[in-house]
């Protein structure tokens, strides 16, 4: 997926510093394919920098309903995924079989 666009809804549960995602459907688009990914299971908790929330960092799978062209290879696979935060409303996303 590299070179991808992503772009995802979520719902999430937090209790204080930590989360749990209850859904989400995430879009990606790289040169040349598309991905639809639905959340199977997730969790997130905040990242602090100066005692200030900065984002959060999260770990979960997701599984591709649906992948065309350069994409294509994961059409039905389940993946599992991390986010760590790398500025305001951004962060870095890694799937890994």
């Amino acid at each position: 997926m590299k070179e991808a666009v992503s772009t995802a809804v979520s719902v999430s549960e937090w209790d204080g510093p930590k989360g749990t995602y209850l859904a989400s459907l995430g879009l990606h688009r790289a040169p040349g394919g598309f991905a639809v990914g639905q959340l199977l299971e997730g969790t997130a908790s905040l990242v602090m920098k100066d005692g200030k929330p900065i984002g959060a960092q999260s770990t979960g799978k997701t599984v591709f309903k649906f992948a065309s062209g350069t994409l294509a290879a994961l059409s039905g696979r389940t993946v599992n995924f991390t986010t760590k935060p790398v500025g305001i409303g951004r962060f870095e996303l890694e799937f890994k079989d």
